[in-house]
């Protein structure tokens, strides 16, 4: 779960996290912060580490007492070869406020459908990376028949 104001930018390699893959983007990213008040604050390493790479962050100084949602989850529902689906929620006190879904064509390299909040919209695309990145390097380039 990523905090929802968080915009991710880069890979966040400067730092050995454990079980990087688990992480709610399926990797450490770097970013800048997107809360009122707070745009394009570039958040230290420790802030991304406790915060924005985790959501939840009560006791970020930059996250606004008025919120919608306090993190963001991703996960693939489908992967097939025409299509990957990613489902996201937003939560607010661990409870869904919003969900849906995100369709990404691999082979055109393009969404065929995406948020409407580039936030969200650029978290999903960062969680795609890192998924397919896990599954290149995992998958067999001849599959045995």
């Amino acid at each position: 779960m990523a905090c929802p104001f968080f915009m991710p930018a880069e890979r966040f390699t400067g730092i050995a996290w454990q079980h990087r893959a688990r992480l709610p983007l399926g990797d450490g990213w770097k970013g800048h912060c997107t809360a009122p008040g707070h745009e394009s604050f570039a958040p230290d390493d420790d802030h991304l580490t406790q915060f924005c790479n985790l959501g939840y962050a009560r006791h970020c100084n930059c996250l606004p007492s008025a919120r919608v949602a306090d993190a963001v989850r991703f996960c693939v529902s489908r992967d097939r070869e025409q299509l990957i689906t990613l489902l996201y929620v937003c939560e607010a006190n661990h409870r869904p406020q919003e969900h849906g879904t995100l369709e990404y064509e691999p082979a055109s390299h393009r969404w065929r459908s995406s948020h409407n909040d580039t936030r969200i919209q650029r978290m999903a695309e960062c969680y795609l990376e890192s998924y397919l990145e896990r599954r290149s390097n995992s998958t067999p380039e001849h599959s045995a028949q």
